[in-house]
């Protein structure tokens, strides 16, 4: 399966999941940012990295930037979920830009075949 049919397809799996009704969707609240965790799969290294909100970070030569990140209202430890766009290198186009959501990061995994990146949790401060 091409990366372009696989990113077509994850982001159609996604838009099933947010189209609930909007009455029913829980409320949420921005953070000023987010904690990515990361794994050099060649190294076995991994680390944390903060981001804030509209703002960039670099793991490696890749450039993690993010849009914002949410959580459910009044519960910043609760499932949060964090507009990434990664490029694997500044100036290279994105090879991920879309949600990534913590309890659930294979599901908008970024394709990278050096390093793993998911969510942990938004930061409030």
């Amino acid at each position: 399966m091409s990366l372009r049919h696989r990113s077509t397809l994850t982001a159609a799996l996604v838009a099933l999941v947010l189209a609930e009704p909007v009455a029913a969707q829980d409320e949420v609240e921005v953070g000023t940012g987010v904690v990515l965790r990361w794994v050099d799969k060649i190294t076995t290294e991994s680390g944390d990295l903060e981001i804030a909100n509209a703002s960039a970070g670099n793991i490696g030569r890749m450039r993690v930037e993010l849009g914002e990140c949410r959580y459910p209202a009044g519960n910043p430890a609760g499932d949060a979920y964090a507009f990434l766009t990664v490029h694997p290198e500044d100036a290279a186009p994105p090879i991920f830009s879309g949600w990534m959501l913590a309890s659930s990061p294979a599901l908008n995994a970024v394709e990278h075949q050096r390093y793993d990146i998911w969510v942990l949790r938004c930061t409030t401060q």
